[in-house]
């Protein structure tokens, strides 16, 4: 197993890594919308999701793996009235390339941020 660690994304707010890649595959924690030095972007679903794809992509460019090589996402949000906006973005990220995903809706997430998106991906 190799840890994956990135100054590019923000740090692990617990006793756990960014990622792990095991036998060419990465797996990531759930990226939140935290800037690289902690700060929350804001309070805005499309400033958040957009802010959650800049860290997936640099833990991802960490492991050696990109968007482009993802197998499967899972997208966790407060509140599925945001689904729209969130696929608009995620489309965006995702336009040739569409891995499998699971969305679902949750009572809360860390830091009561909006969305938080985890994946796994194919190591180059």
């Amino acid at each position: 197993m190799k840890i994956v660690s990135t100054k590019n994304a923000p740090a692990a707010i617990g006793p756990y890594s960014q990622g792990i890649v095991v036998n060419n595959v990465f797996y990531s924690s759930g990226q939140i919308p935290l800037t690289a030095d902690g700060t929350l972007v804001s309070e805005d679903i499309k400033e958040q999701t957009h802010q959650v794809f800049k860290n997936l992509d640099a833990v991802l460019k960490e492991a050696g793996a990109s968007l482009e090589t993802v197998v499967k996402a899972t997208v966790f949000i407060k509140n599925m009235d945001d689904f729209s906006i969130i696929n608009e973005i995620y489309g965006q990220y995702f336009s040739e390339h569409k891995p499998a995903r699971s969305c679902v809706e949750v009572s809360r997430l860390p830091k009561d941020v909006l969305i938080e998106i985890e994946v796994i991906a194919l190591v180059k």
